[in-house]
């Protein structure tokens, strides 16, 4: 397929180097925009090479930039900006955008929610952008003029119904941090083995990165307080044929909750906190919901979920997935906003 444009290239520009959410949802951008029709590079540090390794693999032009990181990654990403670049530029998260503050024919695309302490920053960063984007409706009411592009996800293959081994495996995805509801699931988890022993397993998929010292040495003494089952870093489509029910019991304001369109793809029940954009993704009135950092709610819900019928909610959901959360349902939508930025009609 292929799209006339004004923009003669578009350029991803990844926050780091290191592959984090943003910069998967930077990939499949990348990728989508390709689909479209437009001439595309992704620019990134070369060192760590994550990204670059991984852009690479998927066929994708890489603009590999020598950097030591810090105000120096500033300094090397406004120097190819002035000097090469030619198009549109996507910023795919803050620093990228405060490297080119000022410069014309620019999104900003932010991942997370600015801190107090960033909030002035980002205001500079996003001076003379086309747009500002946000993953959800909740992250936009932090981010004034700040328009929403959903985050995607690949779809699973179908996966056979789990055999009955006598024990309800509940899983959880995700960086080993307590903004993500670990030590409330724990809690949850060992008020459900003193009340049915034997009955529920916890199955952990992550990696404590980007996680304090001390931090990480709290999630996990609290992990192996419950027993459970630590698998390190796993595929998305592994873990779902691993598990049960799937918990993302976040605390924090979720800017999105990627994991929660995964689960709806892979046709896994799956149980969430009301944080942030959440329920936002599992859609309005999702009944497998409980209020973030409240491990008595979390294992009442979980124990009436370990005996309910889930085929019509894990019908609904895939449903939803495939309506506002598919590969197909992302590269429209980034179509759209792409087309609006080159008549003009970008906010």
């Amino acid at each position: 397929m292929s799209n006339a444009t004004i923009f003669s290239r578009i350029s991803f520009a990844a926050n780091h180097g290191q592959m984090a959410g943003g910069e998967v949802m930077l990939l499949a951008m990348a990728e989508a925009a390709t689909e479209l029709g437009h001439d595309v590079e992704v620019v990134a540090p070369a060192h760590p090479t994550d990204v670059v390794d991984e852009a690479t693999r998927r066929g994708l032009r890489v603009v590999p930039l020598q950097t030591r990181g810090g105000a120096d990654q500033l300094r090397v990403t406004r120097s190819w900006d002035r000097a090469e670049r030619r198009g549109l530029l996507w910023c795919n998260g803050p620093r990228p955008a405060l490297a080119t503050a000022g410069r014309p024919d620019r999104v900003v695309h932010l991942h997370q929610r600015p801190s107090s302490r960033q909030r002035r920053l980002v205001q500079l960063a996003r001076r003379g952008a086309r747009a500002t984007i946000v993953p959800s409706a909740s992250m936009a009411r932090d981010v004034a003029g700040a328009e929403i592009l959903w985050n995607w996800s690949p779809p699973f293959p179908l996966r056979r119904a789990r055999p009955d081994t006598g024990f309800v495996t509940l899983g959880y995805l995700g960086r080993l941090s307590e903004d993500k509801g670990l030590l409330v699931l724990c809690e949850a988890v060992r008020q459900l083995q003193d009340h049915h022993p034997g009955r529920f397993r916890l199955l952990v998929a992550g990696e404590s990165r980007f996680v304090a010292s001390d931090e990480a040495d709290r999630v996990d003494a609290a992990l192996r307080a419950v027993g459970a089952e630590m698998q390190g870093w796993m595929s998305a489509d592994q873990f779902f044929e691993s598990v049960d029910i799937a918990v993302f019991p976040s605390v924090w304001d979720e800017p999105f909750g990627l994991v929660v369109s995964e689960a709806m793809a892979a046709r896994r029940a799956f149980v969430i906190s009301d944080a942030g954009a959440l329920p936002e993704v599992a859609g309005e009135g999702y009944p497998w919901t409980f209020p973030r950092g409240d491990a008595d709610e979390l294992a009442q819900l979980l124990d009436k979920a370990s005996t309910a019928d889930w085929a019509p909610t894990v019908e609904a959901s895939q449903v939803r997935w495939e309506t506002h959360f598919s590969p197909e349902a992302g590269r429209e939508r980034l179509g759209q906003l792409l087309k609006r930025l080159e008549t003009g009609d970008g906010s």
